[in-house]
């Protein structure tokens, strides 16, 4: 995994709807607007903006219940519920772009949702309700279940929440660069963009081009990487006086 960049004075190492990776289950942030899109039942998009939030969010908080609960079909419950009360309840309703980041306010929305429901759903008979979003949960156990052993559940939503992000921004980019007709040049750099190397030998002679030619091209897959990290972050926080330190706190859920 990589976990880029350097952002100012400070040191770094997405279930997408469009892009799946075997190295991590990806999800896709969302701007502000479509929250409240989707907590506006009188919103003529609204449930289309809420079922891509579901699908979009539900891996970090499977792995926050994985965390509190042994039995994982119990968890896949949980979870299940969880999204279909925001579908029947429109707990989205309740949030507001002022209120500060979104990552935030889902998971305290989860953290409620546990503690007043937790006894009804795991009693509830297992596939005795329509489910309106159905998840892969298999595709994401493996992952939920090694970090459910080394954290916290606050600790493993963090940080798989972080993960997802930086994946999403890293197909992001490897989808603009192919677009541009540089998908090689991005395969060659793209262990480059957690900071410069020493040599750019290797990379050169790969693209057959300079080093100095490989250097800058390097330089300039940063300085697009950071670009996209910031404008990600964005969409889910208040203000843009957040996104610096939001970046701060992804990369300390992931270095640990």
């Amino acid at each position: 995994m990589i976990y880029p960049v350097r952002m100012g004075s400070m040191d770094g190492s997405g279930h997408n709807s469009d892009a799946h990776s075997s190295s991590a289950v990806h999800f896709a942030t969302t701007h502000w607007s479509l929250v409240l899109a989707a907590g506006d039942r009188h919103h003529a998009e609204a449930d289309q903006a809420l079922e891509r939030l579901c699908r979009a969010y539900w891996p970090p908080l499977y792995a926050y219940v994985r965390r509190r609960v042994r039995d994982v079909h119990e968890a896949q419950d949980l979870t299940q519920a969880f999204f279909e009360r925001l579908l029947e309840k429109q707990f989205l309703a309740q949030a507001q772009r002022e209120r500060g980041r979104f990552r935030a306010f889902l998971i305290t929305a989860f953290q409620h949702f546990l503690a007043n429901e937790w006894d009804k759903t795991r009693t509830q008979k297992r596939g005795g309700h329509v489910k309106h979003v159905v998840f892969d949960f298999d595709q994401y156990e493996t992952i939920a279940a090694s970090a459910a052993e080394k954290w916290t559940a606050e600790r493993v939503y963090e940080r798989q929440w972080a993960i997802a992000l930086l994946h999403r921004v890293m197909d992001r980019l490897q989808r603009e660069m192919e677009r541009n007709g540089q998908a090689r040049q991005f395969q060659v750099l793209r262990e480059f963009i957690g900071g410069a190397q020493a040599s750019y030998a290797t990379p050169a002679a790969e693209l057959g081009t300079s080093e100095a030619a490989a250097r800058m091209a390097a330089s300039r897959l940063r300085s697009r990487y950071r670009e996209l990290l910031k404008e990600e972050i964005s969409h889910t926080v208040s203000s843009a006086n957040e996104v610096e330190d939001e970046i701060r706190l992804l990369f300390a859920a992931v270095s640990g």
